[in-house]
């Protein structure tokens, strides 16, 4: 008799059971004048969200595709272009709004709005229907005149339908909400560099095709209770670091500043995005987050594509959040037909650098490099008989008193030298279509080609752990160069870094880099020894070796001097010799992509 293993959340929580907030934080009362976007339940083109009456609910993925087949069918301005396929077999597909037909003219801008790479974070969804909607028969239809609109509503839709009402316990609404992960429990927005999912793939696919002018990610939080409702960031705000510092620098000093005035005039509460130190002390700091680029600010900047991280506050209710991005994406299409040429201009000066020196793997500095003026929300503490210590405890309400938080900003930990390009042997076909598919190009040869390389010795590599998206990292901290001649087979590489993705080539292909494929831990082979040699046989050989080579003699002293634990290693002490014998593997530990300098 088979017996169906008991579930502990089932004995307090049933899946049936209404959807409780009563745990969160109260939210501040809100009354934008953003609601006057809402369309009437009554409304033939009103959407799911907007016919709830509580405003708190997203449509699942079949009534979202079939909404926007309608939408589709009855204006001449929306087409759907299906551009990818999902692990568990849906089409993943972006609907378009364009007054340009199948053909884009090049001179427009476009805008390319991504919802849904966390599907409980959907607001971007449902925002977008309204004003896609509102484009195509409610007067907005002008916004098509000098810019392109394309929305992805749900870009991870495995994700979107695995839905309930208990996937994101710290946000409010809506009702039912998609999982974080794909449906082969990927997290999307650790993906944009090493591109291992077929959504993602997808999506630089769509990018590629349409060259979008502005990339908005949209998201919502985690973390602690603000007064601000929609915050959004990218790389290089407030003059930091960016590898498109053009590109920032529009996005500092025109776009933010007319993107804050929109929301604000619509009743929302623009703030910069940001996290908090430590969630149970709010005040003991912020911090940017990372510049990683396996995320789409970090991503977009290393790219030259403007991108902006959308993160909509969790605990704010979905109405808010969602009208929020209605009233973001429609600013960001009046600022590109406004400004547009000069983001264009911006693009094309990033996308011609060329630094001799790429700073890499940013970390959270150790002192604050400024103080912020923070708009915070009240909270006190209280002893909690569940965790048995003290709990923090959000209130509600808005302090009338700005904070002033000490601000940590991220810096490179490394620093890495560009090469002239890099050769990739044929048989990492993977690798090779992971280049592929970011746009990188490259010269394939279609016969064997001896070329003098630097390749690179890793000395001290770490396996991790633990797994961390489906992979086990490798760090590498010293890594020793030596000049080879290599053959290379038909179907091997050779990848320059003068093009606009070579910033992003270094990144992807020096074995340092947190974000390169090595640090995935894809080249995991070439740290497997194959031969070895028994004691019976090396000590002899290393007997004869000190006795006909002073100075290797001399050199073994010095380590049995100084290093007490290799001195009564026995195996140590041999594998030293064996080290330098010709019997040794010269290819263990040699990362095997090749420099050209």
């Amino acid at each position: 008799m088979s017996q169906t293993p008991s579930n502990p959340r089932s004995a307090s929580v049933s899946n049936t059971a209404p959807w409780d907030q009563d745990f969160l934080p109260p939210p501040p009362a809100w009354n934008g004048a953003s609601r006057a976007l809402l369309r009437d339940a009554s409304d033939p083109w009103a959407s799911g969200f907007e016919i709830d009456p509580e405003h708190d609910f997203s449509p699942n993925y079949i009534d979202t595709r079939a909404w926007f087949d309608r939408l589709d069918a009855a204006s001449d301005l929306i087409r759907i272009e299906q551009f990818g396929v999902s692990p568990e077999g849906r089409p993943i597909y972006a609907v378009i709004a364009s007054k340009d037909g199948a053909t884009f003219d090049p001179a427009k801008p476009v805008v390319l709005a991504q919802a849904g790479i966390h599907p409980g974070e959907i607001d971007g969804k449902d925002a977008g229907m309204m004003l896609l909607r509102d484009i195509a028969f409610y007067g907005k239809d002008s916004l098509l005149d000098r810019v392109n609109l394309i929305l992805i509503p749900i870009l991870s839709v495995d994700g979107h339908e695995r839905a309930s009402a208990y996937s994101r316990p710290n946000q409010r609404g809506p009702r039912i909400q998609g999982w974080r992960n794909t449906g082969t429990n990927q997290n999307l927005n650790r993906d944009f560099m090493k591109l291992d999912q077929p959504e993602m793939r997808a999506v630089m696919g769509l990018i590629q095709k349409y060259h979008p002018s502005l990339y908005i990610d949209i998201h919502v939080t985690d973390g602690i209770d603000y007064q601000y409702d929609v915050t959004y960031g990218f790389n290089g705000e407030n003059g930091g670091y960016s590898r498109s510092p053009a590109i920032s620098a529009w996005l500092d000093g025109v776009l933010k500043p007319e993107m804050n005035a929109a929301l604000e005039a619509q009743g929302h509460i623009p703030g910069e995005l940001v996290f908090a130190l430590d969630d149970r002390d709010p005040k003991a700091g912020l911090s940017d987050g990372g510049l990683g680029e396996r995320y789409s600010n970090g991503w977009g900047s290393v790219a030259h594509t403007p991108t902006i991280l959308i993160e909509n506050h969790s605990l704010k209710p979905h109405e808010q959040r969602v009208l929020g991005t209605y009233v973001l994406l429609e600013e960001a299409m009046r600022l590109l037909a406004d400004h547009g040429s000069d983001l264009t201009a911006a693009i094309a000066a990033d996308r011609r650098l060329r630094p001799v020196e790429i700073p890499a793997n940013f970390a959270q500095g150790a002192e604050p490099t400024s103080t912020r003026a923070f708009k915070g929300i009240l909270y006190d503490t209280y002893d909690s008989p569940a965790s048995g210590r003290s709990e923090l405890r959000w209130l509600g309400r808005e302090d009338p008193q700005m904070w002033q938080v000490p601000m940590f900003t991220s810096e490179p930990t490394l620093t890495l030298a560009r090469p002239a390009a890099y050769w990739v042997p044929a048989y990492r076909t993977d690798i090779i279509e992971r280049l592929r598919g970011h746009g990188v190009t490259m010269e394939t040869l279609d016969a064997p080609r001896t070329v003098s390389v630097e390749m690179l010795r890793l000395e001290d590599p770490e396996v991790a752990r633990a797994t961390n998206e489906g992979h086990v990292a490798i760090t590498v901290k010293t890594v020793t160069p030596e000049r080879r001649d290599w053959t290379y087979a038909p179907g091997s590489v050779r990848v320059s870094t003068d093009q606009p993705l070579g910033d992003m080539v270094v990144l992807l292909l020096e074995p340092q880099s947190n974000e390169s494929f090595f640090a995935w831990g894809m080249f995991a082979e070439v740290l497997n020894r194959v031969e070895y040699i028994e004691g019976y046989a090396i000590a002899p050989m290393a007997e004869q070796m000190l006795a006909a080579d002073p100075t290797l003699k001399s050199e073994f002293e010095a380590k049995l001097a100084a290093d007490p634990a290799f001195a009564a290693d026995p195996d140590a002490r041999l594998g030293w010799f064996y080290e330098r014998t010709p019997f040794y593997d010269d290819r263990y530990r040699l990362y095997p992509v090749g420099r050209e300098n």
